[in-house]
């Protein structure tokens, strides 16, 4: 019956759309992923993702996040409602709504993981109950631009400092300073690519002093420089999905 069910419940999870599947083995390796998450990567192909590392196929500050995640599910702990930003093949992200879980040997040792996750609207949440501290990610993305405190992060959450310290840290794998200068990072990496509007009002936007103090920041986190990581990654010089490569367009810098 187990070799049966398998490719019953793998084609089930090809035919779902906007969810992507996968399976780990416990050195962080794809053993199979459906055909939604070869599609938001870009790929084709089973093929091109076995063996590979979350590092393969994501930039360094979401392959971080990813890594955590596994490391507490073999741990032991629970990703339930975990909200993340999930890489693209044009290097944007999106907001999406991951859970994982241990695979156990008959001994009941964690040998593997396994999870989904599925994109959701920004605007909306706030509104998911399912969402681990949903409120203060809204409330991050809200006030991306302008300082938001921990103090102000935990009455939003209607926790003290410290316990919404301790539950951000198990949650999200980082602290909530850390989790939203990523968060102003990864924006900026995508109003990079999808618009052209000038690194100097991005920073601004995303909540850097200026565009000196975005530069080092994002030169840390994703080791280009903003205008490097345009130039390489605008929509204009990134292949499609399906192969087609967009009109090239030269960006603003």
């Amino acid at each position: 019956m187990k070799t049966a069910s398998e490719p019953a419940l793998r084609e089930l999870f090809d035919l779902i759309p906007d969810v992507q599947a996968w399976i780990k083995d416990a050195r962080r390796r794809y053993l199979w992923v459906n055909r939604t998450f070869l599609l938001n990567y870009g790929l084709h192909d089973l093929a091109e993702v076995l063996g590979k590392r979350d590092e393969d196929l994501s930039p360094p500050h979401l392959a971080l996040q990813f890594r955590q995640g596994d490391e507490a599910v073999l741990a032991g702990q629970t990703v339930q409602g975990r909200l993340e930003l999930i890489g693209r093949y044009d290097h944007t992200a999106a907001w999406c709504f991951t859970t994982k879980r241990a695979v156990r040997d008959a001994k009941g040792r964690a040998i593997a993981t396994t999870g989904i996750t599925r994109a959701l609207d920004a605007a909306q949440i706030d509104q998911r109950d399912d969402i681990r501290l949903g409120v203060v990610i809204a409330m991050m993305t809200r006030r991306l631009g302008k300082v938001v405190t921990n103090a102000e992060m935990a009455k939003e959450a209607g926790m003290s400092v410290r316990a919404f310290e301790r539950t951000f840290l198990r949650e999200y794998g980082q602290p909530p300073q850390q989790y939203l200068k990523r968060l102003r990072i990864q924006t900026g990496c995508r109003l990079l690519v999808d618009t052209r509007e000038s690194i100097a009002s991005i920073a601004l936007r995303c909540g850097f002093s200026d565009q000196s103090h975005l530069t080092r920041e994002f030169r840390r986190v994703t080791g280009l420089t903003p205008g490097s990581y345009r130039e390489r990654y605008a929509a204009a010089n990134v292949p499609s999905p399906a192969g087609f490569v967009l009109s090239k367009a030269k960006p603003k810098r």
